[in-house]
């Protein structure tokens, strides 16, 4: 079986893929940012209040380099057609989102829903739901909208992947490592792959669904992660200690190099869109 240089949830009394995890106390700390927390602005202060709401998570979306930022959208939002100077990808944290070509037939994703919208091409974007909340990646700043007029064609095809069609794997299955106590598949961390290549040295990005009433470390490969949770309610457990953190969707969790302790404290599975880099 081919194997991915993965982010690994090791769990609490049934670990996935492997048990040897370096003392958390001498890892540098992860850094949060709570979706209660956040501060927010306009997404398109050229709309004025017609504008929706967006908020920084990690980087700057209006300078040079990648970001990531939360966007919330008023029930019946639905924008003029219009550009991007960038291309970006999405995830539906709450809510129904549309993003599409001016002329298609709607197309209504739930949560856990990815799509990515290529720079240059013409499309609106609709919402249904109240306050809802969508999370929005880019790897080259600053985006922009741009009118309709100034449309262009790039290589690149939208993508539009309902939460249904999301394909879930075991960590075991991917690593190729058999589960260590032998947990049953009903209680493994379970993982989709939304793009990007694991097995290269770029960014790529997946799903990690750690089951509802189950605790685990989230430990990477790489150099750096970023976690958004998508649903669901973890918590983040200092190494200090301290009381657990509850992060409801919308929040963020980034490390270089950290190995978070999280449980999954709500009745529903927690999902959380990781992103890999380095």
């Amino acid at each position: 079986m081919k194997t991915f240089p993965l982010p690994v949830f090791v769990l609490v009394g049934t670990a996935c893929a492997s048990s040897q995890v370096a003392p958390q106390a001498a890892e540098p700390a992860a850094a949060m940012v709570l979706a209660s927390d956040v501060e927010w602005e306009q997404l398109n202060p050229a709309r004025g209040d017609q504008s929706p709401k967006a908020a920084a998570l990690w980087g700057d979306r209006t300078g040079r380099g990648p970001s990531g930022f939360l966007v919330r959208f008023v029930d019946g939002f639905s924008s003029p057609p219009h550009i991007h100077n960038v291309s970006y990808r999405g995830m539906v944290i709450e809510g129904l989102i549309h993003n599409d070509d001016p002329n298609a037939e709607a197309m209504w994703m739930p949560t856990g829903s990815f799509w990515t919208q290529p720079r240059g091409g013409a499309h609106i974007t609709a919402a249904r739901g109240t306050d809802t909340l969508a999370y929005i990646e880019i790897e080259e700043g600053p985006y922009l909208v741009r009118p309709v007029e100034e449309a262009f064609q790039v290589e690149e095809r939208r993508v539009n992947v309902d939460t249904s069609n999301i394909v879930w794997v075991s960590a075991s299955e991917i690593t190729g490592s058999a589960p260590i106590d032998a947990p049953t598949p009903a209680n493994e961390p379970k993982i989709a792959f939304l793009w990007g290549n694991p097995e290269d040295e770029g960014p790529s990005g997946i799903l990690v669904k750690l089951r509802a009433g189950s605790a685990g470390v989230l430990r990477s490969n790489r150099s750096t992660y970023r976690a958004v949770v998508i649903q669901g309610s973890p918590a983040h457990h200092a190494v200090d200690g301290s009381d657990p953190t509850i992060m409801g969707p919308g929040s963020y969790i980034g490390s270089h190099g950290a190995s978070p302790r999280v449980s999954c404290e709500s009745r529903e599975d927690c999902i959380l869109y990781v992103r890999m880099e380095d």
